[in-house]
């Protein structure tokens, strides 16, 4: 661990919080409260936007190119025009840096302040997966975690409520963090479902106390991604290096193995299938077009739900946590955002700067581990 002589306080909350209506102590896992949540969650929050499909794939100028490359890490292009003598400024680029990071400092470096701000609060935990817990690979099925960030994630798993927050299939991300301890939302927050059984920690203590949550706002939508899916790989079959990934409530078009030079044609093949399709929408991550249901509903829906769930909505008392590298983790840093000064922890992971919501930063996955 990068800070091991700093340490969470186990610490009530103060009286001035006492009319908190959350769960009692700081380290125990409340019990979800899941199937009420989710129904007044699905009333409040999930609508179904007729059209918003359509609206989001008007124009080659919408979903194309220059929109994949927008998603690309910026980074590598400026270091292929270094190699090439392209008249990069580094002076300029070291200066945006600086300000960034003067922006979006180091989670670790501002880790007492972290701590600070969470003291007589109880912690939440929400962790991405690909490129926080685990390094970016060009295969979207290797991208495994090491046993020292398993290590890591069960440890602060033991101590406060735990949730993965992904694009990917639940059930997927699920083989790949092996931890039945935590809440997994899968589908970029469609597909959630917290421990099916509880597991002790050798406190008493800790005992864990939630029961299994489960949430699926989608779940109508699973025939036509279905369909969707089967066509995307009929139709992408003949662009080399592109791989369709079903996600179960959302379908994943990665190019990062695509020639540059055929991704015109890729964004065509995609948005030529969605046509027909005006309750699909069409997002990008990095490296990636990502096919989903026009609702109202994202990682920052989730983790709101999630709280809810667990009996923190609308408390003060609460700091919930949320790691993420992504542009889909932005709606979840927004909400923390929203929620005011030592309220929320957002921390973008990245080694470069972007514009982010989050308040902090880490550089990869092993700061993320530390």
């Amino acid at each position: 661990m990068a800070k091991p002589s700093v340490a969470v306080p186990e610490v009530g909350v103060p009286a001035a919080q006492a009319s908190c209506t959350c769960p009692g102590t700081l380290l125990a896992y409340p019990p979800p409260r899941g199937a009420g949540v989710a129904a007044a969650v699905r009333r409040k929050c999930l609508q179904v936007e007729l059209g918003a499909g359509a609206g989001l794939l008007g124009g080659a100028g919408a979903w194309g190119v220059e929109s994949m490359r927008a998603s690309s890490p910026t980074h590598a292009r400026a270091a292929a025009a270094l190699a090439a003598g392209g008249g990069v400024d580094v002076d300029v680029d070291e200066e945006r840096a600086a300000s960034w990071m003067a922006r979006h400092p180091s989670a670790l470096g501002r880790f007492e302040r972290i701590v600070a701000a969470a003291e007589g609060k109880r912690i939440v935990m929400f962790l991405d997966y690909d490129g926080t817990l685990s390094p970016i690979v060009d295969d979207p099925d290797a991208a495994f975690m090491s046993e020292t960030m398993r290590m890591a994630v069960r440890s602060v798993a033991k101590h406060f409520p735990t949730a993965i927050v992904s694009g990917r299939c639940r059930d997927k991300v699920f083989e790949f963090v092996k931890l039945a301890e935590l809440y997994y939302a899968g589908s970029h927050g469609m597909d959630i479902k917290g421990p099916a059984a509880a597991k002790a920690s050798s406190s008493s203590r800790h005992a864990a106390k939630a029961k299994g949550v489960v949430f699926q706002p989608a779940s109508e939508f699973l025939p036509m991604i279905e369909e969707v899916h089967e066509r995307l790989v009929q139709t992408t079959r003949c662009i080399p290096g592109a791989k369709v990934e079903n996600n179960r409530f959302c379908v994943s078009v990665h190019f990062r193995r695509v020639d540059e030079k055929m991704w015109g044609e890729l964004s065509e093949s995609v948005r030529g299938v969605l046509r027909g399709y005006p309750k699909l929408r069409l997002t990008h991550g990095r490296m990636v077009l990502e096919v989903r249901p026009s609702i109202k509903w994202d990682k920052g829906k989730a983790l709101e739900f999630l709280l809810e769930s667990l009996g923190f909505a609308d408390c003060s008392s609460v700091l919930p946590v949320y790691i993420g590298d992504d542009r889909t983790d932005e709606d979840a840093f927004k909400v923390l955002r929203r929620r005011g000064q030592d309220q929320g922890v957002g921390i973008l992971v990245s080694k470069h700067p972007k514009e982010t919501s989050a308040s902090y930063s880490l550089q990869g996955p092993a700061e993320v581990r530390a």
